[in-house]
């Protein structure tokens, strides 16, 4: 039986990945200070315009304007005439204290935390790529990390930040086989040449990322299908934190408990448990349990442990889902404090996870990544 999923991933530049970034760089440099910062904030953001809305309680001193410029500058918003700059944009700060009405139901006697809100975190694991992560999510993220860096070393001379990638993959019986199709929008200067720029995403973007034998034929390439993409970033479309969430995750896929995660520091069990999520999920399918699994934690506010953990190996797994919610349950601490201990989440972080995906990455930023429990888990099925 074939089948086709279909997942996207977008650039630095894009206006709702500039609030993403902004949000996270103020909570990076928050926890700098303070690893104890109380933190929510959301970005919007307009031609020559960041809006900067939440909560912070911190030991820190601070200066929004500074940050934000700092990291609109390394997206690549770093001259005049995109319509957005570090140089010239404004930022309209409205950034208040924490309500102490939440922070009554998160700290806790004892150093204990408590959920700072109720809510549902998923995560996932399968075995369609080296990362464990859905194939067409984990394509079109290294697409457009590939284009980023293309931009900065001026490989490709014409292109600017924005930008968008959306893959759609063939699947039989349940595995990944090809691409169906390829959606590429860059952003690009005035001058660019249509012909040589499709030659050149072919070359440069696609070959290098895809498995031999994935790309499609050219005409289920659509790259630049308007023709023209000069306009882009918050010039040519408002931003606003939260908006990628599904391509932050597993792609349309999967499901999602709803709760964004940049500008939210770790406390905030929408960022931390989903996290763990992710760590518990791809330990089980590491240690070979089950080629998918899904993990799904539940909170009420100001109580620490969840008031559920569920997993679905949709019939992948060698031992019963209901047994292996009990068995996750010993061996990961699922509440707010053993997340943040677990995963070292009071670190300074979190503008690199507002880039292409906050799972599916192999670097030492991203400690659920690991692979360390496999053991303990297999230990406790026995």
């Amino acid at each position: 039986m074939e089948s086709v999923y279909t997942a996207e991933s977008v650039a630095m530049g894009h206006p709702d990945k500039v609030c993403d970034q902004v949000s996270d760089r103020l909570l990076d440099r928050l926890l700098a200070q303070d690893p104890h910062a109380r933190v929510a904030v959301e970005t919007a953001v307009k031609t020559g315009l960041v809006v900067l809305l939440g909560e912070v309680t911190a030991d820190a001193r601070t200066d929004f304007a500074a940050w934000v410029r700092e990291v609109v500058g390394e997206i690549g918003y770093d001259r005049e005439g995109l319509g957005f700059s570090a140089e010239g944009v404004g930022v309209v700060d409205a950034i208040e204290a924490q309500s102490p009405d939440i922070a009554r139901g998160v700290d806790r006697e004892g150093g204990e935390l408590g959920a700072g809100d109720q809510g549902i975190m998923v995560g996932y694991a399968c075995d369609e790529t080296d990362t464990l992560m859905p194939a067409a999510q984990h394509y079109a993220h290294r697409i457009m990390a590939r284009q980023a860096d293309a931009r900065r070393e001026e490989r490709l001379p014409w292109l600017r930040p924005d930008g968008k990638c959306q893959l759609s993959v063939r699947y039989r019986d349940d595995r990944p086989v090809g691409l169906d199709k390829v959606v590429v929008s860059l952003q690009h200067g005035p001058e660019a040449n249509p012909a040589e720029e499709r030659e050149a995403v072919v070359e440069e973007l696609l070959r290098p990322v895809l498995p031999a034998g994935w790309l499609p034929p050219a005409d289920r390439l659509l790259i630049n299908p308007t023709g023209r993409f000069v306009i882009g970033g918050p010039k040519g479309d408002a931003g606003v934190t939260g908006r990628k969430i599904i391509q932050d995750t597993y792609g349309p896929q999967r499901p999602h408990g709803g709760g964004g995660f940049s500008g939210k520091d770790p406390t905030k069990v929408d960022r931390s448990a989903a996290y763990m999520a992710r760590y518990a999920a791809k330990n089980l399918v590491a240690a070979g349990v089950a080629r998918r699994a899904e993990v799904r934690l539940a909170y009420a506010i100001g109580v620490a442990e969840p008031v559920m953990v569920a997993v679905d190996t949709f019939g992948t797994g060698s031992v019963a889902d209901e047994h292996l919610g009990t068995v996750l349950r010993a061996v990961f601490d699922f509440t707010p404090r053993g997340c943040i201990d677990t995963l070292d989440l009071q670190r300074p972080r979190y503008t690199e996870t507002a880039r292409f995906g906050h799972f599916g990455r192999p670097d030492p930023l991203f400690p659920w990544e690991r692979t360390d429990r496999t053991d303990a888990l297999l230990a406790a099925l026995t």
